[in-house]
């Protein structure tokens, strides 16, 4: 059977300043303000010093995402990290980074915005006592294919819902701070009430203010969203600054307000040991009306699963479309133009990770194993301010950026090990460095390079998908 020809599909430029912001802050407020507040205070042990946390995560993120707006005009092309590696470093990095990203990020991070979603959507049937398991991750699980239906059928449809989602979460999250601001105008805020308060009992180990920092940063998951679909942004040496510096300080001061709402109407200890801070807050506050804010916690947590499944599935896309993974990933639907193959193997590895995975184990090691590739992506830039100053970029960063983002990745991939080394973190490593198995003889010397034609064939006539032009 004759493989189809290559049709002249393209991605369709249709995000605009609204849209480009609505997937940022709407990929970064999901599940994280409604699961990760309790985790951070528990490890670094003051409320204080918890606020501290989420504006350090505030700016470490704003840093981070200009500097990648910086890439993201040198390198006008989706793809993100694999797409930015691969131009600097070279094949064997950037098929790591695809490669990592494939199989551990993105189902992580899925799988942990799903399980968030599934612990707020049951929480009103078990009050009183946590979910069992099993129905918490058969929940995940249907929100996960639900998404991922949706996000193969249509783009524009999906990125309407991330709008009406974006303005559902905002006010939810207004609900939160106007009713913390009513509790604290009662006088009620003794957590931080003085200084001496405040940061009582702080928690100054390397390995707990690591820990700390990954849960908080996890809320803020979802700032480099518009890199992995930049073809798809229309002017983005105007757009993706803009979205960055408009969508991550809102992000920052919600999340701020937020917390210091949680306290106004938690005691640490009641916030530290909640299954689900929103739904304490929302008995505390709202009384019979609590249970809207579990509503609420799970249409974020769905909103921000949608933008992770919108940006996710475009890394496997443009990774295959170079040549580091099989050529059907690269494909569109010939009638949708949408990356459906990425899209359904992307859910499926999402599923498996589901299985066996809990919320935090699956944040830490998905922060662990991030942040070693974003410091990798940020020396990049670096190299690039130095050795090439004169590469048209529309957009650029001061040097010291890029620069104090690498020191805090730098800190972020060693702070869980150096106080407490766990064999995970060795795990996750060793199955990274295994992808070289993969490289050396299916890449790099392209052995048996008919061994998936026929499968490849099959696919695109089952799913009625086509290469898409090179030049993407």
């Amino acid at each position: 059977m004759k493989e189809l020809e290559p049709l002249q599909l393209h991605l369709k430029r249709e995000r605009g300043l609204i849209s480009a912001v609505s997937l940022v802050a709407g990929t970064m407020m999901g599940s994280g303000i409604f699961m990760s507040p309790q985790s951070v205070l528990s490890n670094i042990g003051s409320p204080g010093a918890s606020l501290i946390i989420w504006l350090m995560c505030g700016l470490v993120t704003m840093c981070a995402a200009l500097s990648y707006a910086e890439l993201g005009t040198i390198f006008t092309e989706s793809g993100g990290e694999f797409l930015y590696v691969l131009r600097i470093y070279g094949s064997l990095p950037a098929f790591f980074v695809a490669f990592t990203f494939t199989f551990v990020l993105k189902p992580s991070s899925m799988a942990a915005i799903a399980l968030g979603f599934a612990r707020y959507i049951v929480a009103p049937f078990y009050q009183g006592c946590a979910p069992p398991v099993v129905v918490v991750k058969c929940t995940a699980a249907a929100c996960i294919l639900f998404v991922a239906f949706a996000n193969t059928l249509n783009v524009r449809v999906t990125m309407a819902t991330q709008v009406v989602f974006m303005a559902a979460k905002v006010i939810a999250l207004m609900v939160i701070v106007i009713g913390g601001i009513l509790t604290m105008a009662q006088g009620s805020l003794e957590s931080l009430s003085s200084l001496d308060i405040a940061f009582k009992d702080t928690n100054f180990g390397v390995s707990s203010l690591g820990m700390a920092l990954y849960q908080g940063l996890w809320s803020f998951a979802g700032w480099y969203s518009l890199n992995f679909v930049t073809k798809e942004v229309k002017r983005p040496e105007v757009i993706l600054p803009r979205a960055i510096m408009i969508a991550i300080p809102l992000v920052t001061v919600f999340y701020l307000l937020v917390n210091v709402s949680y306290l106004a109407a938690m005691t640490p200890r009641e916030m530290m040991f909640s299954t689900a801070v929103a739904v304490t807050w929302g008995n505390k506050v709202l009384g019979g009306w609590g249970w809207v804010m579990s509503i609420a916690a799970a249409l974020s947590s769905f909103g921000s699963l949608n933008g992770s499944f919108f940006s996710g599935g475009r890394v496997c896309f443009v990774a295959a479309r170079e040549g580091h993974l099989p050529d059907i990933l690269s494909m569109v639907h010939v009638q949708r133009l949408t990356p459906s193959p990425a899209l359904i193997f992307t859910t499926i590895i999402s599923l498996i990770v589901l299985i066996p995975g809990d919320f935090e184990s699956i944040v830490n090691l998905f922060s662990f194993t991030g942040w070693f590739f974003n410091g990798l992506t940020l020396s990049g830039l670096i190299y690039l301010k130095i050795k090439k100053p004169d590469l048209p970029r529309a957009y650029s960063v001061p040097i010291i950026v890029p620069i104090l983002v690498l020191l805090a990745a730098v800190f972020l991939v060693l702070a869980p090990i150096i106080d407490n080394p766990r064999l995970e973190y060795l795990y996750v490593t060793l199955f990274i460095l295994s992808g070289v198995v993969i490289y050396v003889p299916l890449i790099h010397f392209r052995l048996f390079p008919g061994l998936l034609d026929k499968l490849t064939v099959f696919l695109q006539l089952f799913l009625e998908v086509a290469p898409t032009d090179k030049k993407l």
